[in-house]
């Protein structure tokens, strides 16, 4: 049974990876999100360099996503809470992790047979290259599974993340559709939704694309790390969930250009608010951890002595003797004072002498003491009425002479 529950859940785990990465670029290929083209120009290599991020973000992703379905419905719980342990914890942790980096290396595939349509000067095997980041990809998705599968708060920021992207990449091809650009490669977490007028730009940055990536990791760091605040999961892992999602989109900027050569203007502002959507997403969660812990912080030795009552305020400790400052001494005196109860005296268990050999002679003892021998307990003793043994009667004056034994006067005879 227990083999089985973990061949289960390492299936699971493959499974999921696998799936999420078919349905990311499935999704990306259909709209034009990920397209490899054979042109040479500003637009291929705009397309080129957003399909190597997105290639490599999609593969970090599919593993995070595999790792979470298996933690979350693998069957083998039951047969692993048996043996629960740190060490057998962390070793299954990693198991799932590994098996679903094993799952989403469908995206090697997935990328490396639709890259041999580009054409690149630098490289005479463009498929080998988006293969290679596809592995990387990989590889980060590994590291960042581990700690998702043992930290909820950070499986809900890469999912919620991952959610945003693509909800923001739909919007983008929706909108090029409707201003008839029709389907163009879309950059991974931007969306130019204005025009290239100057106003909206300050350098390299473009302002309404930067507030929306900032803004887009602060809430996302705040909203996932709630949950997990809110149950008092670890504050460590609660705090830097926030960044984790943000991390996995500049690491695939960092991949796809490291050296910034040759990239257009929206691609570069991408590239460098990047980092910044890693620290506000931090920000957020490490606020949210901060909240709940002030709310469920337990009040220390010093706030709790403020909070006690003085002793002569508390109940049941004021004299009895003391009145109120506002009392009206006429309802004092009118106020009939509650009786105290009165002390009954501890009656002695009477025992039934009916069996009694001796119930004759102790027929004639007083059951009770006479007036003059009562005497009032002291306060908190048992009163015990001992018996009165009567006077023994006088013996009756001899009138006659007591006849002699017979015995004595037959002696005396005999004698004589």
């Amino acid at each position: 049974m227990a083999v089985r529950g973990w061949r289960g859940s390492v299936a699971t785990a493959i499974g999921s990876a696998a799936g999420a990465a078919a349905a990311q670029l499935g999704l990306g290929y259909g709209l034009g999100i990920i397209a490899w083209l054979p042109a040479t120009d500003a637009a291929g290599e705009a397309a080129w360099v957003a399909s190597l991020a997105w290639a490599a973000w999609i593969a970090a992703t599919s593993t995070v996503i595999g790792v979470i379905c298996a933690d979350r419905l693998g069957s083998s719980a039951p047969e692993r809470s048996a043996v629960d342990t740190p060490l057998a914890t962390a070793l299954w942790r990693v198991a799932l992790a590994v098996a679903a980096a094993v799952g989403g290396l469908v995206t090697v595939a997935l990328v490396a047979v639709p890259a041999r349509e580009a054409v690149r000067a630098d490289t005479f095997s463009p498929q080998t290259i988006a293969a290679g980041y596809a592995v990387i990809g990989v590889i980060l998705g590994l590291l960042v599974a581990v700690w998702a599968v043992a930290t909820r708060a950070v499986a809900a920021n890469v999912l919620a993340t991952a959610s945003w992207l693509w909800l923001l990449a739909i919007v983008a091809v929706i909108d090029g559709v409707a201003t008839g650009d029709g389907l163009a490669a879309a950059q991974l977490g931007v969306w130019q939704m204005t025009s290239d007028d100057s106003t909206y730009w300050v350098r390299n940055i473009y302002l309404p694309g930067a507030g929306l990536s900032l803004g887009s990791a602060l809430v996302i760091g705040t909203l996932a790390a709630w949950p997990a605040a809110r149950r008092g999961d670890g504050r460590v892992g609660t705090a830097v969930s926030g960044g984790i999602g943000p991390l996995l989109v500049a690491a695939a900027y960092i991949l796809a250009a490291p050296k910034l050569v040759g990239v257009r203007a929206e691609q570069l502002s991408a590239h460098l608010i990047a980092p910044y959507a890693v620290i506000a997403g931090l920000a957020g969660s490490v606020l949210m951890t901060a909240i709940w812990q002030r709310v469920h912080r337990e009040p220390t030795a010093t706030e709790l002595a403020a909070l006690e009552w003085p002793a002569d305020k508390r109940a049941g400790t004021q004299p009895a003797d003391t009145k109120p400052a506002d009392a009206n001494p006429a309802d004092t005196k009118t106020a009939d004072p509650k009786p105290e109860p009165a002390l009954v005296p501890a009656q002695t268990p009477r025992v039934d002498l009916a069996d009694d050999a001796y119930a004759p002679a102790r027929a004639y003892v007083s059951d009770t003491a006479p007036p003059d021998a009562a005497v009032e307990p002291a306060r908190g003793q048992a009163a015990v009425k001992a018996p009165v043994w009567p006077e023994p009667a006088a013996p009756a004056a001899a009138t006659e002479e007591q006849p002699k034994p017979k015995g004595r006067q037959r002696r005396g005879k005999t004698a004589q």
